[in-house]
């Protein structure tokens, strides 16, 4: 963060300055009281389930400057109407202010943290790169990344999730994006926006915020995407696998779970073969292709950073390989897009592997009423894609036993572990679920069970 004093903020955020106004602020601020150290100023939040004004203490004792409050507290203080608020426009200035920094945000159904995971990688290599940590891509996570930026950072990568229209074209009002990414139109929180047209023209806020001279990245995924040009008077790159395309994937084959393929940009054409797990790696790997090519990086640090970066945030498409059983953790959250992907990858390591497939599936939320017929045509592709034992625990909506494929319907996750009995070297387990299932429990139980019966040590 750019150094700042306290009575600089207070004056910024219109708020009541009690307590030194000569401190200085020199990092991002948090709002968990025990990641406070010297130098930042605590958020008092008041949620559901806890009240920041609370923990205000402890945060002082940490290390912590003052606290962002919206009430006096016994201790070092700026009292503020809303504490979000004055966050974001604390950020809106520190962005103003570093008008040499490129501003990248990245929007779609899928994939954004994925594809901010691989661009931080290839950016990083260029000069200094600041990222969201997990998924900061609301009006709390986006303005503690942008204000984490200083006048050495280079670049600045912002994930921009919403769940209302509107929501962001006020995250763009802080950030100013130069860049705009927008992976794709899916059916992710359908049931909160109510069609996929309503959910491109949110995504489309991303777009239409840009000025002139930013410069719009559109996949070519879907029928609304592409269309988002339109919203745009400057540059404009599409990305996607169809020949006429600027940044593209030619000649792509999975190995071992992993996509190769070669990446052709106007620049020329390289070879690219992912760590990444998965083949919708792949639109994603474009998506940072197409903002290196914006940034006129040369070919061939593109495709080496493609080729070597790993996805680093936690449980989307772990591998985790115990006794010869692998163990995919794409836990973190699901849509039926989502799920497609890793079922399909699912079966590509079972094939190379020989033994069978197993997907462990809980609900997908936020569908709204397309959430039956939709875990039903999941259950349908399961069929078709050939996996062997799809579980379905307190999800019974992804269907009835057909075919070949066994279907094993349990109540919780507890009640599933059994099924570990049936496990044998060479199969390959899929656990995924909406992040509200907490199926990174699942996965991790499953591997300790296995452990267990093969006799291996933990």
């Amino acid at each position: 963060m750019i150094t700042l004093t306290a009575g600089e903020i207070a004056l910024l955020v219109g708020g009541e300055l009690l307590c030194d106004r000569d401190l200085l602020i020199s990092k991002a601020p948090v709002f968990d009281s025990r990641l406070a150290t010297p130098g930042c100023f605590f958020l008092a939040l008041k949620g559901e389930k806890a009240d920041g004004h609370e923990f205000a203490a402890d945060a002082y004792r940490n290390g912590a400057m003052f606290s962002l409050t919206s009430q006096r507290i016994d201790g070092p203080c700026i009292v503020v109407k809303d504490v979000l608020e004055a966050l974001s426009i604390l950020a809106a200035f520190v962005r103003k202010r570093l008008d040499k920094l490129v501003v990248i945000g990245i929007t779609g159904s899928q994939g954004k943290t994925s594809t901010k995971d691989l661009l931080t990688h290839m950016l990083g290599a260029v000069g200094p790169t600041v990222a969201p940590a997990g998924s900061f891509n609301n009006d709390l996570g986006l303005p503690i990344t942008l204000l984490q930026c200083d006048d050495r950072t280079r670049f600045c990568i912002l994930e921009m999730g919403a769940r209302h229209m509107g929501d962001i074209a006020r995250l763009c009002e802080i950030a100013k994006p130069n860049i705009g990414v927008v992976l794709t139109v899916g059916t992710a929180h359908i049931g909160e926006f109510g069609s996929r047209e309503v959910i491109a023209q949110t995504k489309g806020e991303l777009i239409a915020s840009l000025d002139k001279d930013g410069i719009a990245i559109l996949g070519t995924y879907d029928e609304f995407t592409p269309k988002m040009a339109s919203q745009h008077q400057g540059q404009v790159i599409l990305f996607g696998e169809k020949a006429d395309i600027q940044v593209r994937a030619a000649d792509v084959e999975m190995r071992e779970g992993r996509p190769h393929f070669d990446l052709v940009t106007p620049a020329g054409r390289d070879a690219v073969g992912m760590r990444a797990v998965g083949a919708h790696q792949v639109a994603n790997a474009l998506a940072v292709a197409a903002v290196g090519t914006a940034l006129a990086l040369p070919l061939e640090l593109i495709a080496s950073s493609l080729s070597t970066a790993e996805i680093s945030s936690k449980w989307r498409m772990e591998l985790h390989e115990s006794a010869d059983l692998l163990i995919i953790n794409d836990a973190y959250n699901a849509n039926p897009e989502s799920m497609s992907a890793a079922m399909r990858a699912l079966v590509l390591f079972a094939q190379e592997r020989g033994g069978s497939a197993w997907a462990f599936v809980g609900k997908m939320n936020e569908l709204g009423q397309t959430q039956a017929p939709q875990s039903a045509a999941i259950g349908a592709l399961a069929v078709e894609l050939g996996i062997d034992h799809l579980v379905e625990i307190n999800a019974p909506e992804y269907g009835e036993p057909v075919g070949a494929m066994v279907i094993h319907q349990r109540p919780t996750i507890e009640s599933a572990l059994d099924l570990v009995d049936y496990f044998a070297p060479g199969d390959v387990v899929l656990v995924k679920a909406s992040r509200s299932q907490g199926f990174e429990v699942l996965a991790e139980s499953l591997e300790r069970a296995w452990k267990e019966k093969s006799g291996v040590d933990s």
